[in-house]
């Protein structure tokens, strides 16, 4: 089967994904032009010690990731990903989105922690660790305005030559919202708890140390920290930030939407 996300597709040769992977595999149309950057292989375990590995995997080369008591072996140039069933979805989600992110940091593309609204076009990204309500706010600008949501929890952020793209993933944590779309960042912002609605706009060393607490680094990756620092630098640069001390309620839509339209006008 194959799968696009983000504009990058890969195969799966084996494997029974979750009907969530259904939004994003590749329609007919769209098959004869694709290009897989990535293919990812299932195996039985007595493959392992078989001919067929030895011939396509040098392990001297290549690299084993781990996760719980799941192995998957990488190829040297990261094209390709051989695990052995069965393969529970969870550890399966764990390293498809490994595998994917090896080569979406490299096309300019950084992962966050985070929620992501379309309105009217306009993309807002709600930040904040797990619990704060990122979920729970996009909901209430689908529930006042009627914004849809691309993704509750995970989004991946793309550089173009002229904006900033949000991309909807399968991977969305525990919200329920996934959706194979994109639309053009205008802000993220950062939130906080609080019996009061109150907003400003961040900058400098607090800008940065509060966006970098979502941000997810491919710490496996030769210099996959500096591509993500980059296109994080780059972002910041050219994407606002607000830190959005809410109580979750209509008030704090209003009050960002007054606050984004404002800065739109300017």
């Amino acid at each position: 089967m194959l799968y696009n996300i983000a504009l990058l597709s890969f195969c799966e040769h084996g494997f029974t994904f979750e009907d969530k992977w259904i939004k994003f595999s590749a329609c007919e149309n769209d098959k004869a032009n694709l290009k897989p950057i990535y293919h990812f292989h299932s195996l039985k375990f007595d493959d392992f010690n078989g001919v067929e590995i030895s011939e396509t995997y040098n392990i001297k080369k290549g690299r084993l990731i781990r996760k719980n008591h799941q192995i998957v072996m990488a190829s040297d140039d990261w094209t390709h990903f051989y695990a052995p069933l069965p393969f529970s979805a969870l550890d399966l989600d764990f390293f498809l989105i490994q595998a994917f992110y090896t080569h979406a940091v490299k096309r300019h593309m950084i992962q966050v922690h985070s929620s992501l609204i379309d309105y009217q076009g306009r993309g807002i990204m709600f930040l904040g660790p797990s619990g704060i309500g990122k979920t729970t706010q996009a909901e209430r600008w689908n529930e006042y305005r009627g914004a849809v949501i691309i993704n509750g929890d995970m989004v991946f952020v793309q550089e173009t030559e002229d904006q900033f793209l949000g991309w909807g993933t399968p991977w969305h944590g525990s919200s329920p919202y996934c959706e194979n779309a994109s639309v053009p960042l205008e802000a993220l912002v950062i939130l906080k708890q609080s019996p009061v609605n109150r907003i400003r706009r961040l900058e400098g060393f607090e800008m940065v140390a509060e966006v970098s607490n979502s941000v997810f680094y491919p710490t496996w990756l030769e210099n996959g920290m500096d591509l993500c620092l980059e296109t994080l630098d780059h972002l910041l640069t050219h994407v606002p930030v607000y830190l959005l001390e809410n109580r979750a309620d209509e008030e704090a839509v209003a009050l960002l939407e007054q606050t984004l339209d404002q800065n739109k006008k300017e």
